[in-house]
Order: C-alpha cells, then structure tokens, then sequence
C-alpha cells in the first residue's frame, strides 16, 4: 500500500485514500514512516460507518512538505498497539470513543474520561509519598489534575489527568448550522489561541469549497497571527518572571502586552482577535491609519521589551531559576511527538510556517531552535520569535495591498464545499502546530470534524520535564510550555 501525499489545505477525494487490507499492513506503514526523524504523526483517528470503524493516519513529512495519508477499516474490536510513544494518546482517544482494545499498550487508561477508579501511577515504596494538585486550583484557571510521586522533595514522576471541560467540540462543530455559529465555536476552542484555530478552520473550508483567498485576506491573517504569537509571549514571559518572584520583569512584561492586544481590540474589536478571521472573508479593512498605528505601537513596545529581556538574561537569581531546570532531551522530545515551541527548545526543529508553508511563510524564513530543553530554552525561543514576528509584521506592513477591498465575497451566498472530500490544515500557531481535520459527506456537508491542539502532544513533554526536579520547581515548570486544557479536552 502507498500512501497518498498531499500538501497542507490540499483536498482530495475521500475514495482517493488508500486503504489498507489488514491491520498489519496499516501499522506497519505508520511504523515505517516514523522511523524517520523528519516525519512525525500530525493526526490519528477513527469514525464508525456502516462497514467498520474507518481507521485515518496522517503522518507530516517536513522535509518535503507534504503528509502521508492512508487508512484501514476495523471489523475486529481488538488490535495489537503500534507500541509508539508519539502515537500513544491518538490511540487512548480511539479506544475511549469507539471501544477499541490496543492490546500491548503501555498504559491504556482514559484520556477525556475522569472515573472514580482512574488508574494512577502508584509507588510501594515507603519512602515516596504523593502530592496531588487540582482539578480545582488557586486563581483563574482551567481545571486539571496533577498527581506527584516524590521522595522527599524531588519529583520521581507526574502523571496528569485533564477532561474535566470536555465540550464536545467536533460533534458540535458538524452540528451547528452557520458557518457563524461554526466560526465563533472554532475561535473558542483555546482562547488563547483563537487566531490560530480559527485560520486552519477558514483553510478547511475554503480548500474544500475552491475558494481561493484574496490577498488583503492573507496579509490579514498572517498580521492576525503573528500579533498573537507577540501577545501570548510576552503574557507567558511575564508569567515565568512571576514564578521565580522576578517581580520587574513580571510587571514589564505584563504591561507590555496590553498595547499589542488593545491593538487587536482597535482593529477587529476583540483584544484576543476573536472575530478577525472568518471564512471566505476579511471581515475588518487593515487601514493605512491602523498600519502606522501599529508600527508607533510596535516602535515603543519594542524598546521596552528589549531593555527587559536583557535583564532577564543576565540576571543571576533569575537564570539559577531558568537554567537546568525542566530539562527534556532531544531524544525525549522525538520520541514523544513533540511540536512547536516545546520541540524547538529542544534541539527539535518543527516548525509548520517553514515546513508546510501556508499563507506568506515560506521554507526559507528563520525558526528559533534551541538545545538544552530547559525553561531558560523556552523563554529564549519566546524572546526571539517576538523579535523575528516584530520584523515580519514590519514587513508585511510594507508591502500591504491597501487598494483592495475589505471583503471577496460576493453578497450572494457561501460557496458550496466539494462532496466526498477530506482535507487537512495545518497552522503553527504560538504553542506549536495545530491540525484541522474534515470530511463531507455526499451532499458537501461536513461528516466529520476533527480538531488537535498542540497541546495534545506536549502535556507529556510536561510529565518529563519535572522529573529529578524539586517540586517547587513544577509551577515554573508548567508556565514554560503554557499548554491548553481546553484544548486538549475540545
């Protein structure tokens, strides 16, 4: 069986996808293409028809730019694992949502479910005890629930329960009848991140539909993009300025945001970039006005956050706080399935805007690695993507196609989406890569929806970086990679 390749946002014919004649030969395709560091599972799922269960695999290469997809169809309700650690959680989710036992697998407990009996990692030695934190927690947020083995004070292993807001967003998303209703709930699928999910689901539609967009659209949303990626930073930078009771920089920082998203509030109305991307339109003109708005706005952020970051840098107590701590091995990230800012940090290079380039990124723009897998890598690959995203929005500003109109869509309706067709989007967003997944069915309405934060891959990278750590270490631990629970439990 060979795969079909597809670019990212490429819509094919649902038939056109290969199926595999037995389980075997499905695993072992996977197995084979992850073999290769360049490639890794970008998504995993099923969906129960009249035939069996329809198993979809979609495994990202990113040096050609293009993922690998294929299928099987389950008549049996017991499969062997693939026994890989990346694909582990889309194999929880699959056993959890249609009954399917994965026999071999290394720990087949719930992944959105939170029974009474959840199988925790126990110790019988004596000497260990257990802390256990949450799901409700101090402070405004999302619920979830840590449980430590320590001895003494060193942390031996975390295992994290989440699925305490499970929304039901996928069925929701095929049930709702606009695409308003469809827009405002995938804008709502991580709030911190609503810019993100709400360009890979315009992409979704739009390749599905043929509609190509303008390009004041696509200017439009790359800006909304990398706006966010400069608020979220710089709001997580103070955060783990906060951590380590470095009160300047939590403070700097902290104020430093507010003008980029009041900036997102005076442009689309929503300090968050709600409402800023819509499907088949820009629904907010970029002005010349708001263009020179943003680069004084930009200009003064910029000098301040600078002078900031270099403190943070070469503050003693702050860098005895960052340095060695948290740490997760290239080996670690790899084998987990790593993305985005998490992966980078360590020695990872995955980077969707270079790898499967979508609206005005290319292969050849600049990704931020580092090596050492430490919350001090986290925060420097937050400094320097503020920086290389001041840099593009500058230059986005400079080649702008103010003479086009605010929106493309004819007043008529929405264009009709292709019947029987799949398509895949991805978008890097600030924590890392997200995944839009559809099918429709035979009359162009979608069949199936399915969503994958970045988070769904990086909550384990958590779980290994606090090991060896003090557990007064966890909280700057856990604000380094600042990852979705909301967003993992959709």
């Amino acid at each position: 069986m060979e795969p079909l390749y597809l670019k990212n946002s490429q819509p094919c014919r649902f038939g056109d996808i290969p199926v595999a004649t037995d389980f075997r030969e499905f695993a072992d395709e996977a197995r084979t293409l992850l073999s290769d560091s360049r490639c890794h599972c970008v998504n995993y799922f099923a969906f129960a028809a009249q035939d069996g269960i329809h198993l979809i695999m979609c495994i990202a290469n990113d040096a050609e730019a293009a993922i690998a997809v294929f299928s099987h169809i389950l008549t049996d309700s017991e499969v062997p694992s693939m026994q890989i650690e990346a694909v582990e959680r889309f194999e929880r989710e699959i056993s959890e949502n249609h009954g399917i036992t994965f026999t071999g697998h290394r720990w087949p407990k719930p992944l959105r479910t939170t029974p009474d009996d959840y199988p925790f990692y126990r110790s019988d030695n004596e000497e260990h005890h257990e802390v256990g934190v949450g799901p409700i927690h101090a402070g405004v947020i999302e619920p979830g629930h840590f449980r430590f083995t320590c001895e003494g004070e060193t942390i031996l292993n975390l295992e994290i329960m989440l699925g305490y807001q499970h929304r039901g967003v996928e069925k929701l998303m095929i049930a709702l009848p606009t695409i308003d209703q469809k827009s405002i709930l995938a804008e709502n699928i991580a709030g911190d991140t609503a810019v993100g999910h709400s360009v890979a689901f315009a992409s979704n539609l739009e390749s599905l539909s043929g509609f190509k967009a303008s390009r004041e659209m696509v200017y439009a949303r790359t800006l909304a993009l990398e706006l966010e990626r400069i608020a979220i930073h710089t709001g997580d930078l103070s955060a783990i300025c906060g951590d380590v009771a470095y009160q300047l920089g939590n403070a700097v920082y902290g104020r430093l945001r507010t003008p980029i998203i009041n900036y997102m509030q005076k442009w689309c109305g929503n300090r968050l970039g709600k409402t800023c991307v819509r499907p088949f339109e820009a629904p907010y003109k970029f002005t010349k006005a708001l263009a020179e708005d943003l680069l004084k706005t930009l200009e003064a952020f910029e000098k301040d956050f600078n002078l900031m970051s270099r403190q943070v840098c070469h503050y003693p107590s702050v860098l005895s706080r960052l340095e060695r701590t948290g740490s997760v091995k290239y080996e670690q990230a790899l084998e987990a399935g790593a993305v985005g800012m998490a992966a980078r940090a360590s020695g990872l290079s995955r980077d969707v805007r270079k790898s499967h380039p979508y609206l005005l990124y290319s292969s050849d723009m600049e990704t931020v690695v580092k090596h050492h897998g430490d919350v001090y890598s986290r925060t420097q690959i937050r400094i320097e993507e503020v920086g290389n995203s001041i840099a593009m929005v500058r230059k986005l500003i400079e080649s702008w196609p103010f003479d086009e109109t605010a929106t493309q869509m004819a007043a008529a309706a929405t264009p009709a989406m292709a019947p029987d067709t799949f398509v895949l989007s991805l978008v890097e967003g600030w924590r890392g890569e997200i995944c839009h997944t559809a099918i429709t069915d035979a009359s162009g309405k979608l069949a199936l929806y399915k969503v994958k934060d970045p988070s769904f891959h990086n909550w384990r990278m958590l779980e290994l970086a606090v090991r060896n750590n003090e557990i007064s270490d966890f909280p700057i631990c856990n604000k380094s990679f600042n990852l979705s629970y909301c967003g993992h439990d959709l």
